[in-house]
């Protein structure tokens, strides 16, 4: 069975934020995630982990304003000092300070108008860079296909895609966060998708939700029974984040967990 970490931002939101850690850990997570550490001191993060026996697995590097909509800078023209400089101090210094092995980049909205072929210049260059940054320190920078419902005019959205700048890039740290939600909604046939991709080295994650509603794993059109037994299959080693809203309250919603546990 997969190792399973914890959302911290989407689930046991019942609870104050740096009150998750202990949420998570009585439910029997020894691994979690969330999209940003950067309101809270590192330290405390770090307590919160040790306290509860967690590992911190994934966060995402600053996407610009946030509460603007801004959904990630890495594409942008630019916007590249302001990238580099989020990445090299904040990311890193969080990453190493919870003992974190990777980071997701957000490679935001594709301006309207603007030319993919230039967006895309600049991304493989931002990334080429994030990922010498991040490789002394035994880092991974990851890279997310997200689906246009959720995030209009999202700049990567396919599987092929992703995998298409990182072997251009050509770092061995640069890998893939493959969401199987997201996958779903953008592309289907996810289980040959696994086949085709997991055996290659450039998965680095994966997270799952329920299709379409994001709810728990257990309701919708992927059957999660099926594809975390393929992962087992595949030797799958990593983490699979629980990146889902619960219907009702987390632990209420866990059953799926317990099932396959």
């Amino acid at each position: 069975m997969p190792r399973f970490a914890a959302n911290l931002s989407m689930m046991y939101t019942e609870h104050a934020f740096l009150d998750r850690f202990a949420a998570a850990a009585a439910d029997g997570f020894a691994a979690v995630e969330y999209l940003f550490p950067y309101a809270f001191d590192a330290v405390e993060l770090a307590r919160r982990l040790a306290d509860h026996g967690l590992q911190q697995v994934l966060f995402n590097v600053r996407p610009g304003d946030w509460d603007a909509g801004e959904r990630g800078m890495a594409c942008l023209p630019g916007r590249e000092a302001e990238f580099r400089r989020g990445f090299v101090e904040q990311a890193l210094p969080y990453a190493l300070a919870l003992g974190c092995p990777r980071v997701h980049v957000m490679a935001g909205l594709a301006p309207t108008g603007a030319s993919r072929e230039v967006l895309r210049t600049v991304y493989i260059a931002n990334l080429h860079w994030a990922a010498q940054q991040a490789a002394p320190h035994g880092i991974d920078v990851l890279i997310e296909p997200i689906n246009t419902r959720d995030i209009p005019g999202f700049f990567l959205n396919r599987q092929d895609d992703a995998h298409a700048v990182v072997q251009e890039v050509g770092a061995p740290n640069l890998k893939v966060q493959m969401d199987l939600y997201h996958c779903q909604i953008v592309e289907g046939d996810v289980a040959m998708k696994i086949r085709a991709y997991l055996p290659s080295g450039r998965v680095g994650h994966i997270q799952i939700a329920g299709v379409p509603e994001r709810h728990e794993p257990d309701q919708g059109e992927l059957h999660y029974p099926y594809l975390l037994a393929l992962l087992d299959e595949l030797g799958y080693a990593g983490h699979v984040g629980c990146e889902y809203r619960p219907r009702a309250g987390t632990r209420a919603g866990l059953g799926w967990l317990h099932a396959i546990a």
